[in-house]
């Protein structure tokens, strides 16, 4: 019998084993239509799918720490008990299915409250339309939206308590993997970014000080879970201008982290300006491969990933240890499964009920 492909090889995480290393990121649904952060009936299919599909892990969408940190007031949130008993009733299914569940802790800072996709309008939500005053690192809007306002001392303490809360709750509800958001210009990247950043206090200036925010909510996260479930963190590697965050600070970055009990990065970049860049097939897996090789700490791979052999040569050649595939799982959510077929692989892991497919 030949050996599995590298995407089906096991990824053991401090106490986690997880069945292969073909992941779901994270991915915004706008769902929560009672605007209570709370997760529906749409939220299970849409996570559930994935699991039965044959993920290894599914990672619920950014989900607010607070109710000003979502991006849109049809977000998901973790700050109280009906959105806790909520997303628990999603993990026990993915964990039926043989999945392990992850969970993105955000906060989206100068880019929250912005109207989501599906309603009319854009920009920011008026506070008389349910929307509210915006927080970050300086007062600087992101072009297009509301000027936030900028964080006192104690809003960022009460922020870093609300991530630790928050991790918490996560716990109870049964999830196996946390993750911080720090991309794609949401508030903990407003605060490691020099584009956003104007800050003449200990959290603003050199990148120490621009990267305090991220590390405190990183110990904070990691005492509070304790030292047996996996802690990630997203970055955006690169702003993608010499003036923004550049991958050679995210090395250094990452390596600040680790040694605060994270334990893989998922890698991503830009949003934090409307930069161009160059977008192409696994255009952000050198990213990766580069994190991954200098600052010594298992990476995650995302962005145009959507064909079977691109995403084994990624986890075979060492360039990430595991691959996040997101349009590509929309559009079939079986994309692991289908994966496995092509190159011959059965896992045990397939459900009797499809087996028919596959033989």
């Amino acid at each position: 019998m030949s050996p599995a492909p590298a995407l089906f090889e096991p990824i053991t995480l401090r106490s986690r084993t997880i069945r292969n290393r073909i992941w779901i990121p994270p991915m915004c649904q706008y769902s929560a239509q009672a605007r209570d952060g709370v997760a529906t009936d749409w939220h299970l299919a849409h996570l559930g799918a994935f699991a039965r599909g044959g993920a290894g892990a599914v990672i619920v969408e950014a989900t607010g720490v607070t109710p000003e940190g979502r991006i849109s007031p049809e977000d998901l949130g973790l700050w109280n008990d009906a959105q806790e008993q909520a997303l628990a009733r999603i993990v026990e299914f993915m964990h039926s299915q043989g999945a392990a569940a992850g969970i993105q802790l955000a906060h989206a800072g100068r880019k929250a409250s912005t109207y989501s996709p599906f309603v009319e309008g854009s920009g920011s939500v008026p506070q008389q339309e349910g929307g509210w005053t915006t927080l970050a690192p300086s007062a600087v809007a992101y072009p297009g939206l509301a000027e936030p306002k900028e964080l006192t001392q104690e809003g960022i303490s009460a922020i870093i308590q609300a991530f630790a809360d928050s991790a918490e709750r996560a716990l109870r509800a049964g999830f196996d993997i946390i993750e911080v958001h720090a991309a794609h210009g949401y508030l903990l990247h407003e605060f490691l970014s020099p584009l956003s950043n104007f800050r003449q206090d200990a959290y603003g200036g050199s990148l120490e000080n621009r990267a305090r925010l991220v590390l405190e909510v990183a110990e904070a996260v990691r005492s509070r879970i304790g030292e047996e479930i996996p802690l990630l963190v997203r970055v955006s590697a690169t702003d993608w201008t010499e003036e923004g965050l550049t991958l050679e600070e995210t090395v250094q970055v990452v390596g600040w982290l680790k040694e605060r009990g994270v334990d893989l990065i998922d890698v991503s970049s830009g949003a934090n300006a409307p930069i161009r860049f160059p977008i192409g097939p696994g255009y952000q897996v050198p990213l990766a491969a580069s994190i991954r090789e200098q600052a010594e700490i298992p990476t995650a791979a995302v962005g145009l990933i959507t064909e079977s052999v691109q995403a084994e040569h990624i986890v075979f050649t060492g360039q990430a240890d595991v691959v996040l595939i997101g349009r590509e799982a929309l559009r079939d959510p079986h994309f692991p499964l289908r994966t496995a077929q092509h190159f011959g692989h059965r896992p045990d892991y397939l459900p009797v009920q499809y087996e028919r497919a596959y033989r």
